[in-house]
């Protein structure tokens, strides 16, 4: 079993279907509207726009955790999303990534080291997650990791199928 077998909402309902992305490259992060990081979503939009002809999806996943910094509802998330960043890769439901209610998705994610040898626990929001196309974890990235950054940008293009 792997990411892509997961079984995970979108956010505004119903199956997100993640193995329509097996055989892609998949780049998941647990965003927030509120956050200091935030930001990040305009650079994720660029990956998402300009790898998209490549193979990779941007995945974007809500999360509450931390400092409450992701308290909207589903449609006020969606919309934070499209008129401040003109997010269009796909958004899930918002759910956990730590702690006993951790999503069955970040329980397959969080035993990849980051490139300090961080494992377990996401740290904070906008963490990186980057998934091969056969669906292994290939890397993960530190919230503070912007989208722009040669080490992220190298990674995806190690991974992408085409």
């Amino acid at each position: 079993m792997t990411v892509f077998d997961v079984q995970i909402d979108t956010l505004t309902g119903g199956p997100a279907d993640l193995a329509q992305y097996r055989g892609r490259a998949l780049l998941v992060v647990n965003v927030a509207s509120r956050c200091g990081l935030t930001p990040q979503y305009a650079g994720l939009q660029a990956v998402a726009d300009e790898y998209a002809d490549r193979g990779l999806t941007v995945l974007g996943v809500p999360c509450n955790q931390f400092a409450g910094q992701e308290p909207g509802t589903a449609a006020e998330i969606e919309e934070f999303c499209q008129v401040n960043y003109g997010v269009t890769f796909p958004l899930t439901e918002k759910v956990d990534v730590n702690g006993p209610g951790r999503h069955p998705l970040y329980a397959k994610l969080v035993s990849t080291p980051d490139d300090e040898g961080h494992t377990g626990d996401v740290r904070w929001n906008f963490e990186k997650f980057l998934v091969a196309p056969d669906g292994t974890v290939a890397g993960r990235f530190a919230p503070q990791v912007t989208p722009d950054t040669a080490e992220l940008r190298a990674a995806i293009e190690k991974v992408l199928p085409a």
